[in-house]
């Protein structure tokens, strides 16, 4: 009975990166052994244990054959005479493929040594076309890891278009993309999860309303970098920078929706994309079954954003019916994730990366005013009812009004 560390934690080891969690691989051990020593055993489809102390994950070394289309579509094998050689085969990349004995030996039967050092995501064999998901997380691995300089090898990108060619993404339910999106959109820097899984097609499978922004042109004099995809990439990077926080990265994923179905007699400009992209927007939630605030956030985002752009430019009730809409009388954190992403978006520009946005100043300012009208002043006047509404938005547009006057008195 043999013990490795295996896969991610001796990966991020080597590159000098904080390890979150260890996994351990036993060889030449039985269930019953593993229980006799006092492992409690929490695998459904193989045997899996955790360390009676330390919690962590053991799993008996295995291998895996494909048995049916996706990613389900497989069994196991495990037993004392399979070898951490072919248990560490079936893993997906070769910088996962490593592992380390108890002697602090790394085990490299696959070149995971010097991918790491080459900063390439290879495949470790042919089986990596088996699991569709593999394609997610090689895309979120290169989210994860495009800081470091890695990148992926063409083989495995060639690898990865046969199997969407083959159908295999098409299996990919719901949740298990969204899980890996999720995941990828918490990176220092998410876009190349997407720009990955646009180069291999699998983007025009699991988000076609994403993927068609790629090639829509926009005017130069706004948008340096003119096309509408590279824009979105930059928007998302800058969202990033901005905030962790992922739902306001998700919506500035999502901002631009509309563009895709902009009328091409029309382009460079694009009218009324922010209406147009609402319903793709909520189409791509409903397909990727994304959390209720995630959703929320990236439906207002799309509709509104250009009215935060243009926030100096305003009449003072456009401003209040603003925040009404966002719900940020009730919602505070709401007005601050919409300006996150507004601001991201206005950075998203090539050359335009470091510019000022003191359009949401100016919101948080004028959010501030209104906020110090209160119902109850009216209904110590008597109002009632809608009337107390109205005389709260009057007042509100009023406060916000004041507050415009007196910059503009201290800008003379």
């Amino acid at each position: 009975m043999r013990c490795y560390l295996v896969g991610g934690a001796v990966r991020d080891e080597l590159l000098g990166l904080p390890v979150k969690e260890r996994d351990w691989v036993v060889v030449g051990a039985t269930p019953e052994q593993m229980t006799a020593q006092g492992f409690k055993p929490v695998g459904k489809d193989f045997p899996v244990f955790l360390h009676p102390d330390t919690n962590e994950e053991y799993a008996l070394a295995r291998t895996e054959r494909k048995t049916a289309p996706g990613y389900h579509g497989f069994s196991f094998h495990a037993a004392p005479e399979v070898t951490l050689e072919e248990d560490l085969a079936r893993r997906d990349l070769t910088v996962n493929a490593l592992a380390r004995n108890e002697a602090g030996e790394v085990v490299d039967p696959y070149g995971g040594l010097r991918d790491l050092r080459d900063r390439v995501l290879r495949h470790v064999s042919p089986a990596f076309a088996e699991d569709p998901v593999r394609i997610l997380r090689l895309a979120r691995f290169a989210a994860r890891y495009a800081p470091l300089g890695f990148t992926v090898a063409p083989e495995t990108l060639a690898l990865c278009r046969a199997m969407v060619e083959a159908g295999e993404v098409d299996a990919l339910v719901p949740e298990r993309v969204w899980q890996e999106m999720d995941k990828a959109l918490g990176e220092r820097e998410p876009s190349p999860f997407i720009r990955v899984l646009r180069e291999c097609g699998a983007l025009a499978r699991l988000l076609p309303e994403l993927d068609r922004l790629f090639g829509i042109p926009q005017r130069k004099e706004y948008h340096p970098e003119v096309d509408t995809g590279v824009h979105t990439l930059l928007v998302l990077d800058q969202a990033a920078r901005l905030s962790e926080d992922r739902a306001v990265r998700y919506a500035a994923l999502l901002h631009d929706l509309g563009k895709g179905t902009t009328p091409a007699k029309l382009l460079p400009r694009h009218i009324g994309h922010e209406a147009r992209g609402v319903p793709l927007v909520e189409a791509v939630c409903e397909r990727l079954r994304a959390p209720r605030a995630y959703r929320d956030l990236a439906r207002l985002v799309c509709r509104l954003h250009l009215n935060a752009h243009r926030a100096r430019e305003l009449r003072p009730d456009t401003v209040v019916k603003l925040f009404e809409q966002l719900d940020a009388y009730r919602k505070p954190e709401r007005l601050e994730q919409f300006l996150l992403a507004c601001e991201a978006d206005a950075r998203g520009r090539t050359g335009l990366e470091d510019k000022p946005y003191p359009q949401a100043d100016y919101l948080r300012a004028a959010y501030a005013a209104t906020r110090e009208v209160q119902a109850w002043d009216f209904v110590a006047q008597g109002l009632k009812g809608a009337a107390i509404a109205k005389a709260v938005s009057r007042a509100r547009g009023l406060a916000v009004a004041a507050l415009r006057e007196a910059g503009t008195e201290a800008g003379r």
